[in-house]
């Protein structure tokens, strides 16, 4: 059997070999030229295949959780809306500006009691409002 090798300068000998041999140098280009191709693949990047139209799900994310989520940030925005104005500022200054009651009854000149009875009532109406 022969056995054709080529140099990197474009060179090419060819060499006699037994059949035996010949057989186990075939099958070890055969195994490297696999393993190669193997390693290759592992290494394809995730922006290649988005050139090529291959989008890869984001398996962290609980989809339907998201969904659920954004549900509920949207009809607590809705009802947000249907708030009057001194009753959405309200829930801002304790939600969002992270405010105490004792706080806000101060700036406000009130005692705590009617804040908290103000924030009872603002959450019955969301919660008649989310129905």
């Amino acid at each position: 059997m022969k056995i054709k090798y080529e140099f990197v300068t474009g060179e090419t000998v060819e060499i006699e070999v037994e059949e035996n041999i010949g057989e186990v140098m075939a099958q070890i280009d055969r195994d490297i030229y696999r393993s190669n191709r193997r390693e290759t693949n592992k290494h394809n990047s995730v922006e290649a295949l988005e050139d090529k139209g291959i989008q890869l799900a984001d398996e962290s994310m609980d989809i339907p959780f998201f969904i659920e989520q954004q549900e509920m940030r949207e009809a607590l925005h809705n009802a947000m809306d249907k708030l009057l104005p001194q009753q959405r500022e309200l829930i801002q200054k304790v939600f969002f500006t992270g405010k105490s009651i004792s706080e806000i009854a101060r700036a406000e000149g009130v005692d705590e009691s009617s804040i908290r009875d103000r924030l009872k009532r603002i959450y019955k109406k969301l919660k008649n409002f989310s129905k």
